[in-house]
């Protein structure tokens, strides 16, 4: 079929409907392509009324068209808009963004605030594959759409320290003894401080292993920058259990200090901390700056990236977090509260006991608050709600029930979090009239 690309919808793929065959009329999705393009697909799968074409040639490129950066763009699952420019992406996430919220029968909204940074290198967090090809080790993805194996030879919107280790890990495997004990290995994860100046590295494997702090100690060698690594099983293949991974051996430090808006962070190998090293302290700014008062909840808080900010401004801060291990540790003192619980137990409980903060901030995790959460907001009543969101679909779902408790969106900020991906980050300051 050619197809006209009428515009990109959340996922990346860009929306067309046929005008002619049996297919005319119906909704078609093409990824890689822009709005505006005249493009040529193979045969259309059709999925759940759908249908689903992939991209064969462009018969007439946009203007916003680029050469992808990354040789494994397109076969690679990670990245999704490479072949546009910046301001081309940006220009798609805050359409996707406004048509989103409209459609959950938001209609009265503020004009959306862009936040980028750079585009390139912004990742401070990679998750790889380790493999065999062709008698060879190589990490990798996936390759989209499929769980199949794909070996890569380079990540550019990794931080290059996250890369340089990832060769240094090939290049130790090269060595005979290091390469028995590679082979067990099925996946790492890298994860580096804003500056790339420490490192922390967490192996997965279904095997047992012996040797890890030899290994660690030779890996060091290559990489100065390491000080910490932990190795974990993964449950058995064909196994139905879905147990988290279980730490069978640690060197090192057990996590990382990471400096970010004007504080510092200890972030646990493996823990949660936002993914982009040029974008955090940004966020914070549009989070916490301006705002005072006696009492704000941080609900999933997480290491406590917004209640250190918020702290500086109100009298009370309290911090909730279901997993509050570096929490409790780290967010302690006067005026400092750190709850281990879910966000719901926390409402229920403050709702009985009449408890009134002048400030909420909310960044759940891509489900979203839910229901009960906005009913539990909705009798709180709070003077000011900032919902910091990674969905845009769960968090217009979301909003739309605030309003509907009488709370009003003020401000709209899209903070561009994932560069040459869909996903996008959102802020909105709620308030009640």
């Amino acid at each position: 079929m050619k197809l006209r690309i009428e515009k990109v919808v959340y996922g990346g793929a860009g929306l067309a409907h046929p005008v002619e065959g049996e297919a005319a009329g119906r909704a078609a999705f093409v990824p890689y392509t822009l709005p505006g393009e005249l493009v040529e697909t193979s045969a259309a799968e059709n999925k759940g009324g759908v249908l689903h074409a992939e991209l064969v040639q462009i018969v007439e490129a946009s203007s916003d068209r680029v050469k992808p950066k990354c040789a494994h763009f397109g076969e690679c699952g990670g990245c999704h808009y490479q072949h546009a420019n910046y301001k081309a992406q940006l220009e798609i996430k805050t359409e996707i963004l406004q048509e989103t919220l409209k459609r959950a029968g938001l209609a009265e909204l503020p004009a959306i605030e862009v936040h980028a940074g750079e585009p390139w290198g912004y990742r401070n967090r990679i998750r790889l594959r380790v493999a065999k090809v062709d008698d060879v080790l190589r990490v990798g993805y996936l390759r989209r759409g499929s769980n199949d194996f794909l070996p890569i030879a380079m990540c550019p919107i990794a931080a290059p320290i996250l890369w340089r280790a990832a060769e240094a890990l090939l290049k130790l495997a090269e060595t005979s003894n290091a390469a028995r004990w590679m082979e067990k290995i099925a996946e790492v994860e890298f994860f580096t401080t804003q500056d790339e100046s420490a490192l922390q590295m967490s192996l997965f494997t279904q095997h047992r292993v012996t040797g890890f702090d030899a290994f660690c100690e030779r890996l060091r060698e290559l990489l100065p920058e390491l000080v910490g690594a932990g190795i974990s099983m993964l449950r058995a293949e064909g196994s139905r259990r879905t147990e988290r991974p279980r730490a069978i051996a640690a060197w090192g430090a057990e996590g990382l200090s990471y400096a970010a808006a004007g504080e510092k962070y200890w972030v646990s190998r493996g823990g949660f901390f936002q993914v982009n090293r040029f974008l955090v302290d940004e966020l914070v700014r549009i989070v916490a700056a301006g705002r005072r008062g006696t009492l704000a909840w941080d609900l999933y808080a997480g290491v406590g990236l917004f209640s250190r900010a918020l702290k500086t401004s109100f009298d009370e801060v309290v911090a909730v977090e279901a997993a509050a291990d570096d929490l409790a540790k780290t967010f302690k003192g006067d005026g400092r509260r750190a709850v281990a619980a879910t966000t719901a137990e926390f409402l229920r409980g403050a709702v009985v006991q009449r408890e009134r903060p002048e400030l909420v901030v909310m960044d759940p995790p891509r489900a979203g608050v839910g229901a009960e959460v906005c009913a539990l907001l909705g009798r709180v009543a709070t003077k000011e709600i900032v919902y910091v969101s990674c969905d845009p679909v769960t968090l217009a779902r979301d909003l739309k029930a605030l309003v509907d408790f009488g709370y009003r969106i003020n401000e709209l900020h899209m903070v561009d979090m994932f560069p040459q991906t869909f996903h996008q980050e959102t802020v909105v300051v709620l308030g009640r009239p």
